[in-house]
């Protein structure tokens, strides 16, 4: 009886194989949980980074459909209002610029409400409408503004106290210093650093794009009221 026995070539690629991927699939999901314990390792830090991504995001998403329909008009916009004025069908000039409901048709509307008041006038209630509209658009920009100054600030605190919680962890130790007992504090410094440095460059890239993307409605309301103003002032064919 031959005791000794040889593994097939086959058996021995196949036992290979296995061992690699079982490794494989081990340091994966050691690397995720260790990521995932990192993140935790932040403490409450990370959760006020947290929130203020979610902020972030929220108010992103919502002013960019805000802004879209906002920018949204139909070119013969201006050319309609212009044949009803002249036309003396006021009624159907304001029932279109209730039915465009855009922050131009809302600026027309005032400023046909107020025909046959001096020029001045029907001026100054089209340019209060305008800065009722921006102000709309504007809502939420501020939020932006405060996370991308303050997410990294907010960093820099979980820097300072993971740093304390070190050091007294180290004087705690005494002379039987270990490096698993600096880790947590270091951990936190770490992270709590990177979390706010993401979370404030989100947010300026967010503040910056949706604040360009104002001020092109802001260049296309001034555009409207110029366009009014030489409706009213020219003559009717």
């Amino acid at each position: 009886m031959n005791l000794l026995q040889i593994p097939s070539p086959a058996d021995s690629a196949q036992a290979i194989y296995n061992t690699i991927q079982q490794t494989a699939t081990a340091e994966a999901e050691s690397v995720t949980m260790n990521a995932f314990d990192l993140a935790l390792k932040g403490g409450w830090i990370m959760i006020v980074l947290l929130i203020l991504l979610m902020m972030t995001i929220y108010v992103l998403i919502e002013r960019t459909l805000v802004i879209n329909k906002a920018g949204k008009e139909d070119n013969s916009f201006m050319n309609r209002i212009k044949d009803y004025i002249h036309d003396g069908k006021i009624d159907a000039a304001i029932a279109l610029c209730r039915h465009t409901d855009t922050p131009s048709a809302r600026m027309v509307e005032k400023g046909i409400s107020r025909l046959g008041r001096p020029t001045t006038d029907v001026m100054s209630a089209i340019e209060n409408q305008g800065n009722i509209e921006i102000s709309k658009l504007e809502k939420g920009i501020p939020v932006l503004a405060t996370a991308a100054s303050g997410a990294p600030m907010i960093g820099f605190l979980g820097t300072v106290t993971g740093m304390v919680k070190a050091f007294m962890s180290m004087a705690s130790a005494g002379a039987n210093v270990d490096v698993n007992i600096l880790s947590t504090g270091i951990y936190e410094a770490l992270v709590t650093t990177v979390g706010g440095l993401i979370v404030g460059i989100i947010a300026l890239f967010a503040y910056n794009y949706l604040t360009t993307r104002i001020k092109g409605i802001v260049n296309k309301l001034e555009m409207r009221i110029m366009e009014f103003m030489d409706i009213l002032n020219e003559p009717a064919a």
